[in-house]
């Protein structure tokens, strides 16, 4: 199956949503899809993000995850999407925000400015404004983490073009079905 890295990967509003994200059906295990276990898609993420990602003002061209910062990025990445769901779920996030802040600070002081491991750490800490967090959602069809920007904050979906079509059509299908004899 190719796969590219495209408009829709990144959904979530923020770098480091995106980079959570990068997990494809997190919750189901037979058919869920870690996009950075391969390492030719962990070193084009960074190119795509620097065309498609929200935050691409703030950080412009970014350099991929050193071979040592690999493993610590991971870290980040699981930290950032266990504290975020917690928010989303009103959860007891102490323990989640207390290992995020500590991977946020290990990329910090490993990762330099530019590099996509201390650019996802920078955007992580600017979702942690009370305002921000209060925006997050979670998709009602894929899962992902998206930060709704709507005017009366009702967005359901991460992308209305993709996720949004897949509920309605299923719908509309399912509805067709139960009404033909």
């Amino acid at each position: 199956m190719t796969f590219s890295w495209t408009r829709h990967r990144f959904a979530g509003g923020a770098l480091a949503l995106d980079v959570a994200n990068s997990v494809i059906l997190r919750f189901d295990p037979a058919r869920s899809i870690d996009r950075f276990a391969e390492p030719e898609q962990l070193d084009a993420f960074p190119k795509a993000a620097g065309e498609f990602s929200a935050e691409r003002a703030l950080f412009g061209t970014l350099s991929p995850v050193s071979g040592e910062n690999q493993a610590r990025f991971i870290i980040l990445r699981e930290t950032i999407d266990r504290h975020f769901r917690a928010c989303v779920n009103d959860e007891e996030k102490p323990i989640a925000l207390a290992e995020l802040l500590e991977a946020t600070a290990a990329m910090l002081r490993l990762g330099v400015r530019g590099s996509l491991e201390a650019e996802t750490a920078y955007s992580a800490l600017r979702l942690l404004s009370e305002s921000e967090v209060k925006r997050i959602r979670i998709c009602g069809n894929c899962g992902w983490l998206f930060i709704d920007r709507s005017k009366n904050r009702s967005r359901v979906w991460c992308d209305m073009t993709v996720c949004g079509n897949r509920v309605k059509a299923a719908r509309h299908y399912s509805a067709k079905r139960d009404r033909s004899p």
